[in-house]
């Protein structure tokens, strides 16, 4: 699907709108909650390079649609990953992109986080720049819980965005964090009720837009060199521990039991 004048080239589980120099992009699996299958996956690998590419625009907004933000990975998918080598190798170089894209992006991120964050959803919010969040909303990476490592996740941005002991915490636990606790411990810069929270984030995005451009892009790109130098400290190793987790029985386990629920329903 292409966004603005033909300039993106996305699945159509991605789709970028324009609002001025602002370009809205939207998770757009709503009737799985935006969960990640491996064409949204791969398309946000693309996303971000294609964003940069974009002369005209000066901000981002990043939200998903219908009630979910993202609800993590579809598990039919993940039970992909399981058999596919390749898929599953393309997939890990998807993450890195990912990752590595949302760090160097010239354009502030606002993400308007309109329901749950889970999974990948949770790491596109901890690579945003500012954070908006529904009252109702979490956020949660349960990898660990299933038997997946987050090579993507928490373990990898959480650390510089709170104290290293409640990343622990919550990485290793799966916990869900509510909008409220989000906001108290710097996983979030600000609350809203759900109908305010996209008119918010793209207020904030206007305002970016309207900073001087160089002054704005060479201040963000200042701020995120202590994030990238983390993430790359840490990526590969990430990487490859999660692709040893896609073939542990815990994983296993749970996705057989996932997937009889499905086929139940």
């Amino acid at each position: 699907m292409t966004g603005p004048d033909g300039r993106y080239d996305l699945p159509e589980e991605i789709t970028v709108t324009a609002d001025g120099p602002i370009r809205i992009v939207t998770l757009n699996r709503p009737e799985r909650l935006n969960a990640t299958n491996h064409a949204l996956h791969e398309g946000l690998g693309a996303l971000f390079p294609q964003l940069d590419a974009d002369d005209d625009a000066r901000a981002v907004v990043l939200t998903g649609a219908g009630r979910a933000f993202s609800a993590g990975g579809d598990f039919g998918y993940i039970d992909e990953l399981t058999k596919d080598d390749g898929l599953r190798r393309q997939t890990l170089a998807d993450a890195r992109r990912i990752v590595t894209g949302m760090v160097q992006c010239r354009l502030p991120i606002v993400a308007a986080v309109n329901g749950p964050a889970v999974g990948l959803g949770c790491s596109l919010v901890a690579l945003s720049d500012i954070v908006f969040m529904a009252e109702s909303a979490h956020l949660a990476d349960p990898h660990v819980m299933v038997g997946l490592v987050a090579a993507d996740g928490g373990p990898v941005t959480w650390p510089l965005l709170t104290s290293l002991q409640l990343a622990k915490e919550y990485a290793l636990t799966g916990e869900r964090i509510s909008a409220r606790r989000a906001a108290e411990i710097g996983l979030a810069n600000h609350v809203r009720p759900g109908d305010e929270v996209m008119p918010a984030a793209l207020e904030c995005a206007r305002k970016l837009a309207a900073m001087p451009r160089r002054a704005l892009e060479d201040t963000k790109r200042i701020l995120n060199l202590h994030l990238e130098r983390a993430v790359l400290a840490t990526l590969d190793f990430a990487i490859a521990a999660e692709d040893r987790s896609f073939l542990s029985p815990e994983l296993r386990k749970t996705l057989d039991r996932q997937l009889s629920k499905r086929d139940d329903a």
